[in-house]
């Protein structure tokens, strides 16, 4: 018989039968979720226009454009359709590069080819991919670099004669050393790392185009007569060719891995990926025709 009193609480039942929180309560949801989102790690976006931009060339400029172009020639038979090959492949490198600066700038996060079949597709192939990527695609890839890079700098001090494979082996560890410890030691100092190496790859490459156009200017066309000539061409060498074009185009997406520390994203994608692919493009033509008039004709094949 007695009346029980309705004691204070911090919800109430609504219309609806469903626990409603009071307002304080509400205050204190939200306060809780602002101090999760403070405290969620962020990377610091310090890569900006320059850093972006030679992290785009420092990547495609690479070893791969100091060592293909001899696949693309043995196996593409012939001068023109060398440069024809050559030609097809940036286009569709700068078709990949176009897809992957708008992914850049739909999924703003660091990862790359992970980030966004994790986004699609789901875990379980970003999982497979990242795996795949680092067992055997980056191992790979970084052997190949790090040697090309021991084999640069040491044989020029034994030429003619054949360096110390021991020698290139060693050079290659402490290069690779080297940059893993300034990427992981500092994102400025990489960035600065980054750009002074783009700049002496660029020297690098004026350095070969200066002394084909001198050579173009006197006359020296004798590997241009019968540029198309089919007779050493092999339909299943033709893959090959084209695969050794990509591998040096290749490095396009490296700066999609790093999304987070880009200043920008939304404007550097857009313009850095789509320029300096554009540019290097419009170079490495040139610089493969200015190759040519160089080699002789015993070594023109091998």
């Amino acid at each position: 018989g007695h009346v029980r009193p309705v004691l204070a609480s911090s919800y109430h039942i609504g219309i609806y039968g469903h626990s409603e929180m009071d307002g304080t309560q509400i205050m204190k949801e939200d306060d809780k979720k602002e101090k999760a989102e403070e405290e969620v790690v962020h990377l610091r976006r310090e890569i900006g226009l320059l850093p972006a931009a030679c992290f785009i060339i420092g990547t495609v400029v690479g070893s791969g454009i100091f060592i293909a172009p001899k696949g693309v020639l043995i196996n593409s038979g012939s001068v023109g359709l060398s440069l024809l090959v050559w030609a097809l492949c940036g286009v569709l490198s700068l078709f990949g590069a176009l897809c992957y600066a708008e992914l850049g700038t739909s999924f703003t996060k660091s990862g790359g080819h992970y980030t966004y079949l994790l986004e699609t597709l789901g875990p379980l192939p970003a999982f497979l991919r990242l795996w795949v990527e680092f067992l055997f695609i980056r191992p790979a890839v970084a052997s190949y670099v790090s040697l090309a890079f021991g084999r640069y700098v040491v044989e020029p001090f034994f030429a003619p004669c054949a360096a110390p494979t021991v020698l290139i082996k060693l050079v290659s560890i402490l290069g690779l050393t080297f940059v893993v410890a300034v990427n992981c030691w500092s994102v400025t100092w990489a960035s600065r790392t980054q750009i002074t190496l783009t700049f002496v790859k660029m020297f690098a490459l004026v350095l070969i185009i200066v002394p084909g156009v001198i050579a173009l200017a006197k006359g020296q066309t004798e590997n241009f007569q019968n540029g198309f000539e089919v007779d050493s061409l092999t339909l299943d060498r033709l893959p090959l060719a084209f695969y050794n074009g990509l591998y040096a185009y290749g490095g396009w997406f490296y700066l999609n891995f790093v999304t987070e520390e880009v200043i920008n994203p939304n404007r550097y994608f857009t313009s850095d990926v789509s320029s300096t692919l554009n540019l290097f493009l419009k170079a490495l033509l040139p610089l493969q025709f200015c190759v040519y008039p160089l080699l002789s004709e015993t070594s023109h094949w091998q």
